[in-house]
């Protein structure tokens, strides 16, 4: 039996191995630009920490505590006056409904004309496209304040601000799924001497109404969150109960509404996963 030995490898040998593999070894550089970023990043926490001076929440912890406890602690229940706010969360839920409804009927005929495989006239497809990122790029909010100025306080407004938005954005994925379809359900269409509504209305809407009623479902659920901030700017609904709430400084009765507002926002989710199940044919496990 024979011991390994281990010879010393000269400074020389080193040096030699390093010009060979010089992928091997660090180097200063190398350190650097791998803990740079991560210096950076940490350097920009801290500084964000101090620019936003988040030591005032801890001077102003009992006040924090107390309202929070102001909004676990329901008080004089009997006199909430639950008819309005059942009533604007109904309003906020028809808001939230109607402005989806109306976004998904214009992102129909809006979406096809952006899609590639559709339009194949590049000036006319690339105008739809820019019109679609002016409706998409400006916040729902900010089509909230508008419509608030033009048409008054009320639903109405957020309704349009939500159809307004929802076109824009449900336009483009609708566009998209129309591009990624499958070409061949398309040209067994034709080959039939189907017109080009007929293709469309066989071939093309088949492969993506699955699609558009789930992503539609999921701007729905989206949607009555959004109507219920759309009221705080004067859209009407729940929201306008909540901030009146807030500025009367009864935090319980805030609670109890945005409570009710998530069980609404998981009964749409449930309902949602219900009618997409049924729109691909899933079985109900």
């Amino acid at each position: 039996m024979t011991l390994a030995t281990v010879t010393a490898v000269s400074d020389a040998e080193i040096a030699a191995i390093r010009a060979q593999h010089p992928g091997v070894f660090d180097t200063p550089g190398k350190i650097v630009r791998r803990w740079a970023p991560w210096a950076v990043a940490v350097l920009y926490v801290f500084w964000s920490l101090w620019y936003f001076d988040i030591a005032r929440f801890f001077e102003t912890s009992d006040r924090v505590l107390s309202l929070l406890r102001a909004f676990v602690v329901w008080e004089d229940m009997a006199n909430w006056q639950y008819a309005n706010i059942y009533r604007g969360i109904a309003e906020t839920l028809a808001m939230a409904f109607l402005g989806t409804l109306l976004g998904t009927i214009g992102a129909l005929f809006v979406g096809f004309m952006a899609a590639r495989n559709i339009v194949t006239f590049a000036p006319l497809r690339q105008v739809v496209r820019r019109f679609l990122d002016i409706l998409r790029g400006i916040d729902q909010l900010v089509w909230g304040l508008v419509f608030v100025r033009a048409v008054g306080l009320g639903p109405l407004a957020g309704v349009l601000a939500i159809f307004v938005s929802d076109v824009g954005t449900l336009s483009k994925l609708y566009s998209e799924a129309i591009e990624n379809i499958d070409r061949k359900q398309v040209e067994g269409v034709k080959s039939t001497g189907a017109g080009p509504l007929q293709v469309i209305r066989y071939g093309y809407i088949p492969q993506v109404l699955p699609v558009f009623i789930s992503q539609s479902l999921y701007f729905l659920e989206s949607n009555t969150r959004s109507a219920t901030i759309l009221g705080i700017v004067g859209a009407g609904g729940i929201g306008m109960i909540i901030i009146e709430r807030f500025r009367a400084s009864l935090y319980d009765q805030v609670a109890f509404v945005v409570l009710n507002v998530l069980i609404l926002i998981f009964a749409i989710d449930w309902l949602s996963k219900r009618v997409r199940g049924w729109a691909i044919g899933a079985q109900e496990r």
